[in-house]
């Protein structure tokens, strides 16, 4: 016997969920906002793939962030995890982030371009 729930949302919330950005076009975003402000950055994945003749091939390891990349001015490593307005970070993104704040690298997580933007105008 299967019982049906009623889910009831506001018009507001379902609007909202229509309109909602992917968190890929917010990173295609990302990325052209920030090589617009003389950085050079690239869409960092995480992983393993097979490769066609079967091999495992190792890419950045579990919970590195989207976008990895560096700043002109100074060369200084950029690092950014991109999330949507819903997104929230993974165990392993979490360890990273604590891991990262030891060293003098550019990351943050952002929601939009401007929120990449401001993490790398960061002076240290």
């Amino acid at each position: 016997m299967f019982v049906r729930h009623k889910v009831r949302h506001t018009k507001l919330e379902v609007v909202k969920a229509l309109i909602m950005k992917s968190e890929h076009a917010i990173q295609n975003e990302i990325l052209l906002a920030l090589s617009a402000n003389e950085c050079t950055v690239c869409r960092s994945n995480a992983g393993k793939i097979k490769t066609q003749d079967g091999r495992t091939v190792m890419l950045f390891p579990r919970g590195w962030p989207d976008i990895t990349g560096f700043r002109h001015s100074d060369g200084k490593a950029i690092l950014i995890e991109v999330k949507n307005e819903r997104g929230r970070l993974r165990n392993d993104q979490k360890k990273f982030a604590k891991f990262i704040k030891n060293y003098p690298v550019l990351y943050g997580v952002a929601r939009s371009a401007e929120d990449a933007l401001n993490i790398i105008e960061r002076k240290f």
